[in-house]
């Protein structure tokens, strides 16, 4: 914020011959509120170094438009919403365009893609279902020949029921009917069930 406060310095001097008591006034407005200025654009554009940018384009337009300020409203109320306007027209300017994962987001100084949360599972979801992977397969081998033969070309080769009915040499309504009795059985196994084998 030292460039904010270095270029403050300078329009004011500028300024100061023109409007006279008010640009004093503005002055004093400026280096009172400058904190809450950033703090307002920092909330729209989550960076420091955009939000400094518009607190800078925001004190330069109002110095620039002294001449306009009727007097309606407070000066701080005013500069506040010229403040507000840059933020926004970078916001706009940003939607436009690209910006980087690596560039810090917020206060916190993280940046963009640190803040992501991690799409990876943690290791207790790893270690679950690694566990029911393995339920899943010891259900399987405990099947009948006929019933494990229609779910692995079904479920887990990925045939269709015509396909592995071509395979199998039956028709398609035994393949629906063996691969849902297989499926059934498998739900039982892993509820922890006693499967129960037709003799």
């Amino acid at each position: 914020m030292s460039a904010i406060t270095t270029f403050i310095e300078a329009e004011s001097t500028v300024c100061r011959g023109v409007f006279g008591e008010r640009a004093q006034e503005l002055d004093c407005v400026v280096s009172r509120y400058l904190p809450m200025f950033y703090k307002r654009a920092l909330r729209f554009l989550g960076n420091a170094p955009d939000a400094e940018d518009a607190v800078q384009d925001a004190i330069l337009s109002a110095y620039r438009h002294l001449g306009q300020f009727r007097g309606q409203a407070q000066l701080s109320t005013w500069l506040m919403t010229i403040v507000t306007n840059a933020a926004l027209m970078q916001l706009r300017r940003r939607s436009s365009g690209y910006f980087s994962l690596d560039q810090e987001q917020g206060g916190e100084g993280l940046t963009f893609s640190e803040s992501l949360a991690d799409a990876r599972p943690s290791p207790e979801e790893v270690c679950s279902t690694v566990e029911a992977r393995k339920r899943l397969a010891e259900g399987v081998q405990r099947l009948s020949p006929k019933l494990r033969r229609a779910f692995q070309l079904c479920d887990i080769d990925g045939l269709t029921t015509k396909e592995a009915a071509h395979v199998m040499g039956v028709p398609q309504g035994t393949v629906k009917a063996q691969r849902a009795r297989a499926r059934a059985r498998l739900a039982g196994i892993m509820r922890g069930k006693p499967v129960r084998q037709r003799s």
